[in-house]
């Protein structure tokens, strides 16, 4: 690296150290710590300073200027956050001496490399999973994710980008490595870009190397990792993880292929529309208007992680699924069970998280005593538990680790010091060699408590004090007035304003003792709590497993408070395809405002649901509260409804809500083709269809016809379950056409106030479409309606002579006397005649 900066002679000594370890390190921002900053300079400097305003100054010596900017050691966990945000790696380099123990320059060592997708550090993480994902080519997509903080690992084969893109959206990963066939790939790199805003790096995706690293990690090529795109992908994220984990990731013991059709599909798009996990109103951050946020009731981290997976995975299979609302029903029913249960979890840490660290051996102090405080509860939880049928088996899974708890509690002080290099660590009592090295130091500070006495009483000198401070170590401190009697051996260390400072041979000797035994006693305090460390190292993976089933324990709980606080009710599931729902709500909105709850009912004898009625009278919201209530049923949850018998489905496809793709250079209409074609192409007879306004981005005549053949299609050969919300009321003559269409409409009257929406979804079309009076509500001004109510009129109309004036010219003519010349030319004729009916 050459330092950005002024000046022709040599570096000085510390900017030289600086390169050295930037030179090490060069796609990190390397904070460089000088005593009590991490200190950045040149290019780096320029780049911390404007991406978080940290005032830049500069670094002046005899010879050279450079930039430089630097933040508080004290606060530097909160610029890491920060930086990590913004998409930066980080290498902290570190004194690892003090200065006042050399003569020269101070030994500097980079002790973390961090990015956003790698971070193990408790305080710098989120409760969510924290995801490093890697995607290669090959035989297919192969997409592997690593969470380092809790060393779950897991990957997949994929085919098509878009199921690759819907994966990725399922699993929301802080950090993407990309193979170079992908990130070399200038148009899929910026349609990535634009999907997922995250750090996107170039890792290594050589085969032979993923391997290897892979053998390494776990001794043997893991089952799995047959696909070479997957084994690519696998190995890209051990290698880049390896190098910001000092080389060792003990953590990640195993690795999971799955399948992501073994669940119920859901895409990007559904996801999105949903509002799963987050709004998709603009500028919207409130994660309360999210199913995540309804049902986010969890009181741990694991279970708020396990949560969120299951959101992820909605199960195919209904056994797995009775199994989890039996669990749900028994803490519905139960509310005193579920409130202590629910006490106890609140008072749990984040276990799957310390598990990793205890491997990992970067386990704090705070965090072993964080461990012992949880599983000293684990009795507690099991004695709540036992008897509830659907939940002892739970009981059964949780590990005994009432040792390592006593471990702990016999070891550590209850509320350790941040620190692990200060001392206070070690109870008295626990290892004799340490007890020994605090009883000598204690000693030498009741000789040093008992000299003020003693020396008074020698030297006569009333106002005499022993003292210390940090430059002078102990000291006989003497006021002005009796400096006279003073001994000739005592030597002045300090003099002050009204006082004198003095030592003797034999106070600096004791003093000697004392420190050198207080020193002995931290290096030993420190020694065996590395001791401690490692032997609890033993009991990581049963850590692991009772976090598991805590976490299980959490959202059992987290959906029955839902369950009992919003109103929900147990989900039945039925072999015939019958889907009835009987008060069927929408679970976010109804969270902010007075929500009417509706009905619905489909079956394979009738799958094809056409709603009409005006704008704003919640034909999406109720497109949208049925997908949730199907989503909800297979995650195993209470639903809000007064009942609901659904079947499984396998796939929830929406095109609700229109969306341009200005970036990449999509119109809403291509948006929603694309969408269209998607659902057209992939859904079945056991898929859920939503689908709201359908060409509306096109002329009114391709719409309607492209409208009219996906019912169609959808109707007669996919047999998908669909609801289908429509502006186009000609869609309604379905029902005459289609056996398993029905009409239904969402009442709203037009009344001496103003156009009144009731919410209510009722049998048959819709008598108008109130579009008129919408646009009244929604503030435009008068003149426009008065003009668009004449246009209106003049429209039907047009529409009803011209086509009255068609028909009959039609019926007229013998067709069979027109050549193919003049049958073309009669075509454009009455086309042009359907067309000018706009008045002037």
């Amino acid at each position: 690296m050459n330092l950005k900066g002024q000046g022709a002679g040599p570096l000085p000594p510390l900017l030289q150290q600086y390169v050295e370890l930037r030179d090490a390190y060069p796609d990190y921002l390397l904070l460089f710590q000088v005593g009590d900053f991490y200190e950045t300079f040149g290019e780096d400097a320029e780049r911390l300073s404007k991406a978080t305003g940290i005032f830049l100054t500069h670094k002046t010596s005899k010879d050279f200027t450079t930039p430089m900017a630097g933040i508080p050691v004290r606060s530097g966990d909160t610029y890491l956050e920060r930086l990590l945000k913004l998409g930066f790696r980080v290498a902290v380099a570190e004194q690892m001496e003090l200065a006042t123990d050399t003569e020269g320059l101070v030994r500097r060592e980079v002790t973390q490399l961090l990015t956003p997708g790698t971070i193990l550090q408790e305080n710098l993480l989120r409760p969510e999973a924290n995801y490093l994902a890697a995607l290669a080519t090959g035989d297919g997509y192969g997409l592997a994710l690593l969470d380092v903080s809790t060393g779950e690992f897991r990957g997949t084969l994929l085919y098509g980008k878009n199921t690759v893109y819907d994966e990725l959206f399922r699993y929301r990963p802080a950090e993407v490595l990309l193979a170079p066939e992908l990130y070399g790939h200038e148009a899929f790199l910026a349609e990535f870009g634009r999907r997922f805003p995250v750090m996107i790096s170039e890792g290594s995706f050589d085969l032979e190397a993923a391997q290897s690293a892979l053998e390494a990690q776990f001794g043997s090529l893991p089952q799995g990792l047959e696909a070479p795109a997957l084994r690519r992908a696998a190995g890209a994220l051990v290698r880049y993880a390896l190098r910001s984990q000092d080389g060792s990731l003990p953590q990640v013991r195993n690795f999971v292929r799955y399948d992501p059709s073994l669940f119920m599909q859901i895409g990007e798009s559904t996801l999105r529309t949903l509002e799963i996990y987050e709004p998709s109103s603009v500028g919207e951050r409130s994660e309360s208007r999210t199913l995540l946020g309804v049902l986010g009731l969890t009181r741990t981290a694991p279970g708020r992680r396990l949560l969120r997976a299951w959101l992820r995975h909605p199960l195919l299979e209904e056994a797995p699924l009775q199994a989890r609302l039996d669990a749900v029903e028994a803490l519905v029913r139960d509310g005193v069970l579920r409130a202590e249960v629910r006490k106890v979890l609140y008072r749990m840490h984040d276990l799957e998280r310390l598990s990793s660290r205890l491997l990992a051996q970067r386990a704090s102090a705070r965090d072993l005593s964080a461990l012992e405080r949880s599983l000293s509860l684990l009795p507690e939880l099991s004695a709540l538990l036992q008897g509830f049928t659907p939940l002892a088996s739970l009981c059964e899974r949780l590990p005994n680790l009432s040792e390592a708890a006593d471990r702990v509690r016999a070891a550590l002080v209850s509320d350790p010091p941040l620190k692990l290099t200060e001392g206070g660590l070690i109870r008295e009592g626990f290892d004799p060699d340490l007890d020994g090295l605090r009883h000598r130091a204690e000693e030498g500070r009741g000789w040093i408590a008992g000299l003020e006495n003693t020396v008074r009483e020698t030297t006569q000198i009333p106002t005499l004090k022993v003292g210390y401070n940090a430059v002078f170590g102990y000291y006989l401190e003497v006021t002005r007035p009796y400096y006279d009697s003073v001994p000739k051996d005592w030597r002045a260390v300090q003099t002050l304003k009204d006082r004198m400072r003095f030592t003797t041979p034999e106070l600096k000797e004791q003093e000697r003792k004392i420190l050198q035994a207080e020193s002995e006693a931290i290096k030993r305090e420190y020694a065996v709590f590395l001791e401690l460390r490692e032997a609890l190292a033993q009991y990581a993976d049963e850590v692991r497993q009772a976090a598991q089933v805590l976490a299980e324990l959490d959202v059992y709980a987290a959906l029955a408070e839902a369950a009992t606080e919003y109103g929900y009710t147990r989900p039945r599931f039925t072999q015939d395809g019958t889907l009835e729902i009987r008060g069927g709500r929408h679970a976010v909105v109804e969270r902010s405002v007075s929500f009417i709850a509706n009905d619905l009912s489909l079956s394979p004898s009738a799958r094809l649901l056409i709603l009409t009625g005006p704008n704003m009278s919640g034909k999406s919201t109720y497109l949208r509260q049925t997908a949730l209530i199907a989503l909800l049923a297979q995650i195993g949850s209470f639903v809000p409804a007064e009942s609901a018998t659904l079947p499984l489905f396998d796939r929830i496809y929406t095109r609700i809500g229109a969306s341009d793709d200005i970036a990449g250079g999509r119109s809403t209409f291509m948006v929603e083709m694309e969408e269209l074609a998607t659902i057209l192409q992939h859904a079945t007879a056991q898929s859920l269809v939503l689908l709201d306004e359908i060409g509306r981005g096109t002329s009114t005549y391709d719409g309607l016809s492209l409208a009219w053949a996906a019912c169609e299609h959808l109707h007669n050969l996919t047999k998908a379950y669909t609801l289908f919300a429509t502006h186009y009321f000609e869609l309604t003559a379905l029902a005459n056409h289609l056996s398993g269409a029905r009409n239904f409409h969402v009442a709203a009257k037009e009344e001496a106030g103003g156009l009144v929406f009731y919410h209510q979804v009722l049998p048959g079309p819709a008598s108008q479409s109130y579009g008129l009076e919408v646009a009244r509500l929604a503030g435009v001004p008068h003149p426009i309606l008065v003009r668009a109510q004449a246009l209106l009129q003049a429209l039907e109309a047009g529409r009803s002579d011209r086509t009255q004036e068609v028909l009959e010219e039609l019926l007229s003519t013998d067709l069979t006397r027109l050549s193919p010349l003049e049958a073309l030319l009669l075509l454009g004729r009455l086309q042009e005649k359907l067309q000018r009916v706009l008045p002037a």
